[in-house]
C-alpha cells in the first residue's frame, strides 16, 4: 500500500474518509475514528496534548468508543465528516480478532504459512515493527490453552491477542512511531473468509520462539 507520509492535508483526509467508508460497505468491518497526529514545529503531537500518550495518533478519543463504533456506511461518514483527520480504528472481538507478533517473526511464520498454503485472511504491518493477522473471533479465548498444547508456556512469548474490548489501527492511520500502518496482505475477496486461530497458530508460534531465542543469543555475554 502507498506510504502516507508527507501527503497533502486534503489527499490524506479524503483517503481516510473513502478508506473507513470501504472498511464498513466492503468488509462489514465496525470503524472508530481515533485521535490524529497535529505537526508540531517539525515533529508531531498525538491530537489528546498529552505529552505521555502511549499510542500518538491512533487511540479512541471517548470512554465508550466501544458503543461508538459502526459498521454503517452512512454512520461511518458522519463521524468523518466531523473529524476529517481521525484515524482508522477497528473493534476487535467483533467480526474478527487480531495476533499481533514482532515483525521478524511474523515475516518467518507469513512465508511458512504459504509454503503450507494455510487460509489466511489480511495481515497489517505497522510502524513499531509488527505484523497483525486477522482471525475469526473467539481466538483471545483460545489462545493459551493452544499454545500449553503444542508446548509454549503462554508468557514465553511475544504474542498478543486482541479480542473483545481492544483495537487496532488500520490504514492509512499514521502513528507517532514514525510512519503509517500498512497492509502485509490487503483485505480481498479471496481472504474474506477469515482462518480460525488455530490454522495459524502453530506456525506463529514457532517464529515468535526461534526470534525469542534469537534476541536471547544477541544480548547473551561472550562465553555465558
Amino acid at each position: 500500500m502507498e506510504d502516507t507520509i508527507g501527503a497533502p492535508p486534503q489527499q490524506l483526509t479524503d483517503q481516510l474518509l473513502d478508506t473507513a467508508v470501504r472498511y464498513a460497505e466492503e468488509r462489514h468491518w465496525d470503524v472508530l475514528p481515533g485521535s490524529w497526529l497535529e505537526d508540531d514545529g517539525g515533529g508531531s503531537r498525538c491530537s489528546c496534548d498529552s505529552p505521555a500518550c502511549p499510542a500518538p495518533g491512533a487511540h479512541p478519543t471517548r470512554p465508550d468508543w466501544a458503543t461508538q463504533a459502526s459498521g454503517s456506511a452512512v454512520a461511518v461518514r458522519r463521524m468523518w465528516s466531523k473529524q476529517p483527520r481521525a484515524s482508522i480504528l477497528l473493534p476487535t472481538g467483533r467480526t474478527f480478532d487480531a495476533i499481533d507478533v514482532p515483525e521478524v517473526a511474523g515475516c518467518l511464520a507469513l512465508a511458512r504459512m504459504e509454503r503450507m498454503d494455510l487460509p489466511l485472511g489480511p495481515v497489517l504491518c505497522t510502524p513499531n515493527r509488527r505484523l497483525v493477522f486477522l482471525v475469526l473471533p473467539g481466538a483471545s479465548v483460545k489462545v493459551p490453552d493452544l499454545l500449553r498444547k503444542l508446548g509454549w508456556p503462554p508468557a514465553s512469548l511475544d504474542l498478543l491477542v486482541r479480542g473483545e474490548g481492544d483495537f487496532i489501527a488500520s490504514p492509512p492511520t499514521r502513528t507517532g512511531t514514525g510512519g503509517s500502518v500498512q497492509w502485509a496482505r490487503q483485505p480481498t475477496a479471496l481472504n474474506r473468509w477469515l482462518p480460525d486461530v488455530e490454522e495459524l497458530l502453530s506456525p506463529l508460534a514457532y517464529a515468535c520462539g526461534r526470534e525469542a531465542a534469537a534476541s536471547r543469543a544477541r544480548v547473551a555475554p561472550a562465553g555465558a
